[in-house]
């Protein structure tokens, strides 16, 4: 398999520059976090974590609504309920992020990686399809696949999320190369940065990456109730998939677009100007 690696301009991860070196002058009414999510929990939220599974009963991931698995065999892929837990730890600490940052959600998990992070593009889009048609209000996936047979597919899905109201918040490769779907305009596509703010997302004005989230040297919750501390983009996006849920959780009428737009101008790195262009 070959790769072609995009051009140098683009930025995976906010690495060697502070906030304050991403200064970006928006257009538009502006959105204090105040009115954006101030005093929301995210209850009455529902989302979903497409990943590893997630640990039953860690004590920073809590109630787990719904557990389902992606199934390959002979007779095909299909989706089902499981009582397993997590494979290899990286969907527990997804989900923990995303409890973390929006407490009082509904939080499911599609299992669609095994042991040692394997897993297959076709599993990966059976089990986005099966969020996607379940219309979970948030969909995190810290995962993206390099193979362009997937991408029409994944596309399709993520237009499909995005006008059915279900948000899909994808991570960007932790490496510049071409993935997706983190890479489409109708996801919510997070890179991480690397200030010591646990609550601080800042808009990335040299996109496709979208917002950069706390991502770097985090502590995480893992296998067996444990914690440890990693780097990755894959933990940023559960950050962004929280807060969308707190957003939500206040505006529940709020479209995926209306969403984006509100956590665009809410950004830290953000100046709303009336007379901006």
């Amino acid at each position: 398999m070959t790769t072609t690696s995009p051009p140098p301009e683009l930025t995976w991860s906010l690495r060697g520059r502070a906030p304050h070196d991403i200064p970006v002058l928006a257009a538009g009414q502006e959105v204090t976090p105040e009115w954006a999510w101030g005093g929301a929990t995210g209850a009455g939220v529902r989302v979903c974590v497409v990943d590893s599974g997630i640990e039953r009963d860690h004590p920073l991931v809590g109630r787990v609504d719904g557990s389902y698995v992606v199934l390959k065999d002979e007779d095909g892929i299909r989706v089902e309920p499981t009582a397993t837990g997590d494979t290899c730890g990286h969907g527990t600490a997804c989900g923990g992020i995303v409890r973390r940052t929006a407490p009082d959600c509904e939080l499911y998990s599609v299992r669609v990686l095994g042991e040692r992070f394997s897993g297959t593009g076709d599993v990966l889009l059976a089990g986005l399809r099966w969020a996607v048609e379940q219309r979970f209000d948030v969909i995190n996936l810290s995962l993206s696949t390099t193979r362009a047979q997937f991408t029409d597919a994944l596309r399709t899905l993520a237009d499909e999320a995005f006008f059915g109201r279900s948000v899909i918040v994808a991570s960007a490769h932790n490496t510049p190369v071409e993935s997706f779907p983190w890479r489409f305009s109708s996801v919510l596509s997070v890179g991480s940065h690397q200030e010591e703010d646990p609550d601080l997302f800042l808009y990335n004005p040299n996109p496709p990456v979208e917002f950069f989230a706390p991502g770097q040297n985090v502590t995480v919750p893992w296998l067996g109730g444990r914690t440890i501390r990693t780097t990755g983009n894959s933990f940023a996006t559960p950050y962004m998939a929280g807060m969308a849920a707190r957003v939500l959780s206040k505006h529940p009428r709020m479209t995926a677009f209306q969403l984006k737009s509100v956590l665009y101008l809410a950004a830290s790195n953000v100046t709303v100007s009336r007379g901006a262009r």
